[in-house]
């Protein structure tokens, strides 16, 4: 897997791009303008967006309709010199739809468990944790 970074601008600006030509932004989000995601905000978005296709992927083949999908991730960082890496992160997953909380638990466990590489691979460093609801009730 590659990808490739660009500067676009005089400053901080960057853009990436992967295989699929798609581009991101990203960007010093300490600025008075950002215009880009931080490459923190983008890990967060890493490990709520590959865990989200796995999750919706096994339903799916499970022939069950999600009538929305939502998650919400929070980092928490720790002083480590003059960085600040993760040492936690929660995601909160958000399913609406007649599906048997059973089948959303074990999809989500499949999910970090065993399919995620974003989550994976930061499992030995990061505390992963997350929290399942299923039409406004907590499941998990």
């Amino acid at each position: 897997m590659k990808v490739s970074i660009e500067r676009i601008n005089d400053d901080y600006l960057m853009e990436a791009k992967g295989a699929s030509g798609v581009p991101v932004l990203m960007d010093n989000s300490t600025l008075e303008k950002v215009q880009g995601a931080s490459p923190m905000e983008l890990l967060l978005m890493g490990v709520g967006g590959c865990s989200a296709i796995d999750i919706i992927n096994i339903l799916k083949k499970q022939r069950q309709v999600i009538k929305s999908y939502k998650v919400e991730i929070d980092g928490e960082t720790r002083e480590l010199g003059d960085a600040k890496p993760f040492k936690a992160i929660t995601l909160e997953i958000y399913l609406e739809g007649d599906i048997p909380a059973e089948k959303v638990i074990r999809a989500a466990a499949l999910s970090f468990e065993k399919y995620c590489s974003v989550s994976i691979t930061l499992q030995s460093s990061v505390d992963i944790q997350y929290k399942l609801f299923l039409n406004g009730e907590v499941i998990i």
